[in-house]
C-alpha cells in the first residue's frame, strides 16, 4: 500500500498536475494539505473518474485539508479535538479496513505560525499540545497509524538548505522543534529519516530567489507512524521532480509504501 502526503497549494489552481500525478504515482491514499477551497467547490468528478473516494474538510480561500483513497473508509472525521473555538480546517482523519484490522491514516496541515512575536505562533503551539493528545490517544490503541501532512516544522538543521537563514522562523525556533520531538519521543517514527539520512532532502521550495534551481529548500512535509505502522514500513521517498512541472505547486509529495493488505468494502 502507498501512501502519500501533498500540500497541493489550491486544488483548483493544481487540478492538472494532481491529476497527471495520481496517474503516474498510483497512491492508495492520498492526504492533500492547503486545498483552499470549500467542500462545495472541490473538483471531485475528474479524482473520482481515477478510482478515488474523495473526503474533504474545506475553507474558503485558506487551509484545507483531503483524503482521497483506492479504499473506501469506515469513517471519516473532520476536526482535531482540544479546541471547540478553532474553526480552521486542517485535520482529517480516515480510518481503512486492512487484513488483521485497521490503518488509521490523518492529513494535517499545521500552522505556520509566524511572525512568531505574535498570536500566531501561540496557535501553532497550542495545536501542535493538541496534536500530541490526539496521538497519545491513538497510540494507545496499538493500531497502525499515519500522521501525514505539512508540519511547518524543520526538525533539524540538515533538513534546510541554510540553518541561519531560518533561525529566527517559527518553522525551526527551538520551541517549535522541541514540540515535534515530543511526538517523537510518545513513539512516532519519521518514515523518511528512517529510510533515509541522505541531506540535502527537501519537500518545499519558494517560488521567489530562484530557490528551486537552487536547491534552497527545506523539509516539511512529514509522515509520523506509530510503532505498528513503522513495523510495515517497507520504503519511503520525496517525489521531488513533481516540482519543476508547469504550474507546480511549492510542495511536492512525500510517499511511503507499506506491507498493508487492503480488505474493500465497495
Amino acid at each position: 500500500m502507498k501512501i502519500a502526503t501533498w500540500n497541493i497549494n489550491g486544488v483548483r489552481a493544481r487540478i492538472e498536475a494532481l491529476l497527471a500525478w495520481l496517474k503516474d504515482s498510483q497512491p492508495d491514499i492520498v492526504c492533500l494539505q492547503e486545498i483552499k477551497t470549500v467542500d462545495e467547490g472541490f473538483p471531485r468528478a475528474d479524482i473520482e473518474a481515477l478510482g478515488y473516494h474523495v473526503f474533504t474538510h474545506g475553507q474558503k480561500g485558506f487551509n484545507g485539508v483531503a483524503l482521497l483513497s483506492k479504499l473506501k473508509p469506515d469513517e471519516v472525521t473532520n476536526g482535531l479535538a482540544g479546541d471547540d473555538e478553532d474553526l480552521q480546517s486542517r485535520f482529517i482523519e480516515g480510518v481503512f479496513s486492512v487484513e488483521g484490522g485497521v490503518v488509521r491514516v490523518v492529513s494535517l496541515y499545521l500552522p505556520n505560525g509566524n511572525p512568531p512575536q505574535t498570536e500566531k505562533y501561540a496557535y501553532k503551539l497550542a495545536w501542535m499540545k493538541r496534536l500530541n493528545a490526539f496521538a497519545a490517544e491513538r497510540l494507545a490503541l496499538e493500531e497502525p497509524l499515519i500522521l501525514a501532512g505539512d508540519y511547518n516544522v524543520i526538525p533539524e538543521p540538515h533538513d534546510c538548505f541554510d540553518p541561519k537563514v531560518w533561525a529566527e522562523d517559527a518553522l525551526f525556533l527551538p520551541q517549535t522543534r522541541a514540540a515535534f520531538r515530543r511526538l517523537e519521543t510518545l513513539g512516532l517514527t519519521d518514515a523518511i529519516r528512517a529510510t533515509s539520512d541522505a541531506a540535502p532532502l527537501y519537500t518545499f521550495w519558494d517560488y521567489q530567489a530562484g530557490a528551486w534551481q537552487k536547491n534552497n529548500g527545506i523539509r516539511i512535509d512529514h509522515l509520523m507512524l506509530s510503532p505498528e505502522a513503522a513495523d510495515r514500513l517497507q520504503g519511503a521517498a520525496v517525489e521531488n521532480h513533481v516540482r519543476a512541472w508547469e504550474k507546480p505547486s511549492d510542495h511536492v509529495p512525500v510517499v511511503a509504501h507499506f506491507d498493508f493488505a487492503p480488505v474493500s468494502l465497495g
